[in-house]
């Protein structure tokens, strides 16, 4: 063995635990050394070498580190944070509250995007905890047992916030989205509303939706109104969804006086479909949506929605990790940054 790669596998021993690449080197029934060159320079080894020894980086749950020898510290001074998805604009207030916090304090901030895939975000969390970032912010709230067990095993501070979860991995900075869905559904009954429809993007891949209806359904039954299967649809994303939904709720037989979208674009959508059919809002069908995106408040009419924090959520995110990174703190904390109703003339 070279005195480098001697280096870099006594980092990696120290770094990891010297028990750790040890654990691959007997489940691949091979050399410590051969499990360094495998991870390093897979080129060295054949490739039912490298077949055997990722097999057992898998069954042991060894995270690779990717920094050894090279840091005079366990971790660096970056966190990682992942999305589901960075096309959408709502989330760019929270990335710039964390942001913002995260420089003030001299650490950056590294972007992953999962595209709603709980596999994505396993291999986004195994891909930063082998950089040794500082601390983790995850939007999702629902993780594979993997990627669970790979964060215990870190011991990485993590900050979940898309949602108010009772059962964080560690801490969590949001507001409930089922609350926030019940107090809208709520708002339209107190308003006179009897037939409330609901329109969310898919629950298969997203917490946050199935809270929404989980919040729509319990308003409806504390307002004594019926649930009826054809006033609910999930949708993709996109104003198109948006129009399609509206169509599909006012003409299919459910006779909605009211529609609430659990997604901007989805109302969006509708409100200019109602324009171009000359359907009066509310008059044809009042219109309701979650999250207070800004053309929201300019269409004709301005349609009433939910304002949430997501800059603060952002500022507060990061602030509640540094605690945890600088030793402040080493409280498993729960903020609720809470949401309000905005009345417009939609509905």
């Amino acid at each position: 063995m070279s005195p480098s790669e001697r280096k870099t596998l006594q980092g990696a021993d120290r770094e990891n635990g010297a028990t750790r690449m040890r654990d691959v080197a007997r489940a691949a029934q091979v050399s410590t050394m051969t499990v360094s060159r495998a991870l390093k320079d897979p080129a060295k080894v054949s490739p039912e070498v490298r077949k055997r020894v990722a097999e057992a980086v898998a069954a042991v749950g060894y995270v690779p580190n990717k920094l050894a020898g090279s840091l005079s510290s366990s971790r660096s001074n970056v966190v990682g944070l992942i999305m589901p998805s960075i096309e959408n604009s709502l989330f760019s207030s929270t990335i710039q509250g964390i942001s913002d916090v995260l420089r003030r304090h001299d650490h950056q901030l590294m972007i992953a995007d999962t595209g709603y895939s709980a596999e994505a975000e396993e291999a986004a969390i195994r891909a930063f905890l082998a950089q040794r970032v500082a601390g983790l912010i995850l939007h999702d709230t629902t993780h594979s047992p993997a990627a669970v067990a790979m964060i215990r095993r870190s011991g990485v501070p993590v900050v979940e916030n898309g949602t108010l979860t009772p059962e964080p991995l560690d801490m969590v900075v949001s507001y409930s989205n089922e609350d926030a869905s019940r107090a809208m559904t709520l708002h339209l009954a107190r308003l006179g509303y009897r037939r409330i429809a609901f329109v969310s993007l898919p629950l298969a891949a997203n917490e946050r939706s199935r809270d929404r209806r989980r919040g729509y359904l319990a308003a409806l039954e504390e307002s004594g109104l019926a649930a009826d299967p054809r006033l609910v649809l999930e949708m993709p994303p996109g104003l198109a969804s948006g129009a399609e939904a509206l169509l599909r709720l006012v003409e299919g037989g459910g006779d909605p006086d009211a529609i609430f979208f659990a997604g901007d674009v989805l109302a969006i959508g509708a409100v200019l479909e109602c324009t171009r059919r000359g359907w009066p809002v509310p008059g044809k069908v009042a219109i309701a949506a979650f999250d207070n995106f800004d053309l929201l408040g300019h269409l004709v009419p301005p349609v009433t929605t939910l304002k949430l924090p997501r800059l603060e959520i952002g500022r507060r995110s990061a602030e509640v990790l540094l605690d945890r990174i600088t030793g402040r703190s080493r409280a498993a904390v729960a903020v609720d940054l809470r949401f309000e109703i905005i009345h417009r003339s939609s509905t």
